[in-house]
């Protein structure tokens, strides 16, 4: 019987298949005078030649480093040439086609010592010529770049010890075995999509079908009838992909779709929202999909992936709280006719590690029930972070104010109730406004929300300072509903939803095309790249509305509507 997948597959391989060409590419690396502990930068497209670089990598013992292929091969300060100045690799693979432009961009880097090796080059060397390398559980496997600041990279040192033993507890999670399918988009030069799903399937043998991450974004309704047609068991990914299925796959669409064999639909990455969760599965249970198959986790590149997740065909665990409550620290239900709550989604149950919360400024572990910095310790722990050793002893070996030791303080901010964990925050992304902390993602919630007929995509909100007390919402919209007074109404319902539901002064408001708001390839909101953008008058708004405090620190035109 056909494969009903095969005729969308551009290139297959089998374990077998992806061993010997592992080999080939480890014996031109060791050809080329790359050793074991040399970093080695992969500038391959993200398909099954990637996966053979990063094996190839493995294999010899050089530590790969994974990378968005630079975009502009002459811009200096792109994310690519940050990664390459704090690596220092030894080599970078590459396509053959690639080879001349690379060098060029490399000359223009001041590198004279980093060596361009075509990956095509390993088809000429046989499997045979690669010489076994040992490697111990804790030499680096791979360095996982984190988003974050072009000018300040940091490289997470992944040892093969730590994914051992996180692919280990994300097996027992998923319950994995040589059966399970699995379907996967994200960028594999993220940790989620490398790890999770490619390092997974190899480490339990089961299948995998990658498809681009562009394809998602461009038409989401790809994923899920691949889903279906593969059979896939497992397939995952950040909230916002559940709410973009939710906006553009059509009801024609749906009533195409079994997608009664999705086991796992993981959630993780960035905060998990219970009005996603409820859309989601509402909208395609009409195609078979169980609500229970919606499995939200929570893990970060720092303890290599995976720290919790739903237990199996359980589904998410959602949790109303007061929201003023929860501003001061506490997780708390609220009083029966309290308009003012949050509903948090659990991101499920620690595995293979030991996590406490703790007060980020006196150290102390918190209570079941009280908000603070999630800290973890265990064996997925990373080893640090690549050359930065002034971060590495505060934050991979943080003691606690009772004398426990080894832990990472991850900087998320979560409460422990009943054996689940609900990630509330990041410390940094804090607002504290007439001494309440508020979440930049629950005002994005809240904005997205006001105006469901031209909002779209996402939002980001940000202060303007540590001190300020100005919030600025950018939101982005469908610019043909700002016709007429559409961008005026807009601004008034974002404004009023937002003082109504976590009672602040009126924030200002820009308007932006779908795509602006900035996101890391996980689909985090870059807010502090969006603040700047804002300060220095370089977002291309649509409409603005600003306060007189936002207005005071950049150059803008308050009211402007641009080609709307």
């Amino acid at each position: 019987m056909k494969n009903p997948i095969s005729d969308v597959v551009d290139d297959a391989v089998t374990h077998a298949g992806l061993d010997l060409a592992a080999r080939r590419i480890a014996a031109l690396l060791n050809l080329n005078g790359v050793e074991a502990g040399d970093r080695v930068l992969l500038f391959v497209p993200e398909n099954i030649d990637f996966i053979r670089a990063f094996f190839g990598c493995l294999y010899t013992g050089a530590v790969a480093v994974p990378a968005p292929v630079p975009v502009n091969l002459k811009a200096v300060g792109d994310r690519s040439a940050s990664i390459l100045r704090d690596a220092q690799p030894a080599a970078i693979l590459c396509r053959r086609a690639d080879v001349v432009d690379l060098n060029q961009w490399l000359s223009t880097q001041n590198n004279t010592t980093t060596r361009c090796i075509a990956i095509e080059d390993s088809l000429d060397v046989p499997g045979t010529a690669w010489a076994e390398t040992r490697v111990s559980a804790d030499m680096i496997a791979f360095l996982q770049y984190t988003s974050g600041s072009t000018q300040e990279p940091k490289g997470v040192m992944v040892s093969h010890g730590n994914l051992v033993a996180n692919l280990a507890t994300i097996r027992q999670w998923l319950g994995a075995d040589e059966t399970t399918r699995t379907l996967s988009w994200l960028p594999l030069i993220h940790d989620m999509g490398l790890i999770g799903n490619v390092l997974g399937s190899a480490y339990w043998g089961g299948q995998l079908l990658l498809m681009p991450p562009t394809a998602f974004v461009r038409r989401p309704f790809q994923w899920l009838r691949h889903i279906d047609r593969f059979g896939a068991h497992v397939s995952g990914a950040p909230n916002f992909a559940y709410d973009w299925c939710v906006q553009r796959v059509t009801d024609e669409q749906i009533a195409e779709l079994d997608l009664s064999r999705w086991e796992l639909a993981f959630n993780g990455a960035e905060p998990v929202q219970a009005r996603t969760v409820d859309a989601f599965s509402k909208r395609f249970a009409p195609a078979g999909f169980r609500g229970s198959s919606l499995g939200p986790c929570y893990g970060l590149a720092e303890a290599t992936l995976f720290v919790s997740g739903t237990p199996g065909a359980r589904g998410p665990m959602t949790e109303t709280v007061d929201a003023e409550a929860l501003a001061h620290g506490r997780f708390v239900a609220p009083d029966a006719d309290d308009p003012n709550v949050s509903v948090l989604v659990s991101s499920g149950q620690i595995m293979g590690c030991e996590t406490v919360v703790v007060d980020p400024v006196s150290r102390r572990t918190k209570d079941d029930g009280e908000v603070g910095e999630i800290w973890v310790r265990g064996a997925s722990v990373a080893l640090g972070y690549w050359q930065r050793e002034d971060l590495n002893a505060e934050l991979f070996d943080a003691s606690t104010a009772e004398g426990e030791g080894g832990f990472l303080r991850t900087g998320d901010l979560g409460v422990l109730r009943d054996g689940e964990l609900y990630v509330v925050g990041r410390i940094k992304d804090v607002m504290v406004i007439r001494g309440r902390n508020l979440y930049p993602q629950d005002l994005e919630l809240a904005s997205k929300a006001a105006d469901e007929d031209r909002c779209t995509g996402v939002g980001a909100v940000f202060t303007l300072s540590s001190t300020s007390e100005d919030v600025v919402v950018v939101q982005e919209v469908r610019p043909p509903t700002l016709a007429g007074d559409g961008a005026v109404a807009a601004v008034e319902k974002i404004k009023d939803a937002i003082v109504r539901e976590h009672g602040i002064k009126p924030p200002s408001v820009v308007l932006v095309r779908p795509g602006a708001v900035l996101r890391t390839t996980s689909g985090k909101v870059r807010r502090s790249h969006m603040r700047d953008l804002f300060v220095r008058a370089e977002l291309q708004a649509l409409h603005e509305d600003l306060t007189d405090g936002a207005r005071s620190v950049r150059a803008g035109h308050p009211g402007r509507l641009v080609g709307a």
